[in-house]
């Protein structure tokens, strides 16, 4: 069991917060598929009783990183690298959709704010260190939680926020990656193609927003599947990450 940790957080985030932190220990590998977690060792190792214990295996096994099987528990899934991409897939099908609802909806002073925001990632002078990627996350997750909250789709917003903490966990494992090795190309990859969205909002062209949207979210699944881990077998790449057939579900819905 990995070592106890104080939760730094407010009484009605712990399950969010204990979610963020086994979906690390699954994508760094300390977790590992088939992998049984107990809630008595998890409400030790974080200092809590065992409810938010259980609500955060329920969250866990909603986005498919767990199984809750009769008489065995929790069970760490294995997914191959196919099915991760399949997920971005349907990330990128929400997120096009979200962009597209809320062009020429969000005010134009967030998004000029944000525009300001990313020309100073982007500078040169901005581009290394815990600042630096501390600043990304932020700007990351205000973009794109504003052309969610913006898009006017109830079900769509509800959908996203699910599943965000999923791919923010892919994306701060990523960046660590990228900052273990003192590489930070992809974070200002990443603030030039919001560049690109945010001056397609502000133009409200609606095709091009959503051609940005697409092209950044494509552009991140080759990204991510870097700081996967992977076997010692034969070098092949899995991760224990999200089930594909829960999520086309999600992707059908939209789409109908």
């Amino acid at each position: 069991m990995a070592p106890a940790q104080q939760l730094n957080c407010d009484h009605g985030q712990r399950r969010h917060t204990i979610v963020e932190s086994l979906l690390t220990d699954v994508f760094h590998g300390r977790i590992q598929a088939g992998q049984h977690l107990v809630t008595q060792e998890l409400a030790e190792r974080f200092g809590v009783s065992h409810t938010p214990i259980r609500e955060a295996l329920i969250t866990m096994a909603g986005i498919g990183v767990i199984d809750l099987q009769p008489n065995r528990g929790a069970i760490v899934r294995r997914v191959s690298g196919r099915e991760v991409r399949e997920v971005c897939l349907v990330r990128k099908a929400l997120e096009c959709e979200a962009t597209r609802s809320a062009c020429g909806k969000i005010e134009r002073a967030d998004l000029l704010s944000l525009s300001q925001d990313l020309k100073r990632l982007t500078a040169p002078t901005s581009r290394t260190g815990a600042r630096f990627i501390a600043r990304a996350r932020e700007v990351d997750t205000r973009l794109h939680d504003l052309i969610a909250g913006s898009c006017g789709n109830t079900f769509l917003v509800n959908e996203l926020k699910r599943l965000n903490i999923l791919f923010r966990t892919f994306r701060d494992v990523s960046w660590q990656h990228d900052s273990d090795r003192q590489d930070y190309h992809r974070l200002t990859e990443e603030a030039r193609e919001h560049q690109a969205i945010v001056d397609a909002l502000l133009a409200e062209k609606r095709v091009e927003a959503t051609r940005a949207m697409s092209y950044h979210i494509r552009s991140g699944i080759k990204h991510w599947s870097k700081a996967l881990p992977t076997s010692a077998s034969g070098g092949q790449q899995h991760v224990t990450t999200l089930s594909s057939r829960k999520l086309s579900s999600t992707t059908s819905k939209q789409n109908r």
